[in-house]
């Protein structure tokens, strides 16, 4: 933990491409090495591709394959097992043996599973902690993480360095609070939609021990949603961490920038245009549960102005959320546009009279739009604000329904979801 700490703080600064793309073919080469050996499911693909023609991977595919996949022996069906009474018992502190078994919904609500061995914990800990500390102090942080599961992977973060404490996002949420309230954390990492509440008591008064650094996590930060946490909970910047069952894959600099964490994960880029991509992830160093060619279903933006900070690591401006809930609405020509969900959330930053909202396609030209504040006012509002950016896009105008917004904290947040299968045109 302290040599990985020590090495992403310190020792490996890759300010050139060129350094980050040889430390990368260095990994792989090792990588591919232990993978021919230990993994049967990729030990048989490498004997008949190489790397880069090897077939993409996904969630469905790694929890069909994912005993063939495993190097440490854990069995899918036993680890699902533990994971998912844990999940029951809201008691996360059993592991199978040394290695650490959990579940993650992701966005896309198909359930994953991962494995992560003691060793991959401990680096992941030290990658964490340099990634997260605060440069001009490593000592005595109090950290405070709000997550739908515990696991001894985040409890590893523990130690005379820093203090941790796990929030459970099903607990009741005046009591967590009154307890992040006498915690007094320095870093608070929770996800959006918690960090909002959180936002909330710190405007009515009732929570005033404003860390130093806040980290949003597991959901999409939408713009709105940053700019109220960061001015509530007086923030300069709202740091991101992108992390999900396939990995530790980005984090935000000091600088306020996304970076992909390119010293340690490959991503190649499937492009949706000039500046979004859909990442392909290879972790150079994840054995256990290796995790190659994997295809997230997210959808990144590409910064257009190297980041001031220096890094050589790849700048992105945004995470913008599921490639699945990117909207299919008809153009004038009888075809179909592709709507991505930043440039929904982003036009209902023009509108006003409602805090929270939700929107759904339901049908090929049928958008369901809840709002909190459901009201003459909002809904022509909101009408003209998709009105204009259809126009601007060449969409058709689609036919909006309104409802009122129920908030469930049981699923992670989505502003804008695609419910309507592929369309036939």
């Amino acid at each position: 933990m302290l040599r990985e700490f020590a090495a992403v703080r310190w020792a490996r600064p890759l300010r050139s491409r060129r350094a980050v793309e040889r430390r990368q073919r260095r990994l792989l080469r090792r990588h591919l090495a232990f993978l021919r050996r230990r993994s049967p499911y990729f030990g048989a693909l490498l004997a008949r591709h190489p790397f880069p023609e090897l077939p993409l991977l996904d969630k469905r595919a790694m929890m069909a394959s994912f005993d063939e996949i495993s190097t440490v022996g854990v069995r899918r069906d036993e680890a699902l097992a533990l994971a998912l009474a844990n999940e029951r018992s809201r008691d996360f502190h059993e592991d199978l043996g040394s290695d650490s078994v959990g579940l993650s919904s992701g966005t896309s609500g198909h359930r994953g599973l991962f494995v992560v061995s003691a060793a991959e914990r401990d680096a992941w800990v030290g990658t964490v902690l340099a990634r997260t500390l605060p440069r001009r102090r490593l000592l005595g942080h109090r950290i405070a993480l709000f997550l739908r599961a515990d696991n001894t992977l985040y409890e590893s973060v523990g130690s005379r360095a820093v203090s941790f404490r796990y929030f459970d996002l099903y607990g009741d949420l005046d009591a967590n609070i009154t307890a992040l309230q006498s915690y007094r954390p320095t870093i608070l990492v929770a996800p959006p939609s918690v960090l909002r509440l959180i936002a909330g008591a710190a405007d009515s008064g009732r929570f005033d021990a404003l860390p130093q650094k806040v980290y949003s996590v597991a959901e999409v930060l939408e713009l709105a949603d940053e700019e109220r946490i960061r001015v509530s909970l007086d923030q300069r910047v709202i740091h991101q961490l992108y992390q999900c069952t396939e990995g530790f894959l980005a984090h935000t600099c000091e600088r306020g920038v996304i970076h992909l964490n390119e010293d340690s994960v490959l991503v190649e880029r499937e492009m949706l245009d000039d500046g979004r991509f859909t990442p392909i992830v290879t972790d150079l160093r994840r054995r256990a549960q290796p995790i190659v060619r994997y295809r997230l279903g997210d959808v990144l933006r590409l910064r257009d102005d190297p980041c001031p900070c220096g890094s050589a690591l790849t700048a992105i401006s945004r995470i913008e959320g599921r490639q699945g809930d990117t909207l299919w609405l008809p153009g004038g020509d009888g075809g179909r546009i592709p709507v991505f969900a930043d440039v929904v959330t982003r036009a209902l930053l023009h509108a006003q009279g409602f805090d929270e909202f939700r929107i759904r396609q339901t049908g090929a030209s049928q958008l369901e739009i809840a709002l909190d504040t459901l009201d003459d006012r909002s809904r022509r509002l909101v009408a003209d604000e998709i009105g204009a950016l259809c126009a601007r896009l060449g969409c058709a105008m689609p036919e909006l329904t309104f409802v009122g917004y129920d908030r469930d904290d049981r699923v992670k947040l989505r502003r804008v979801v695609r419910e309507w299968g592929d369309p036939s045109w």
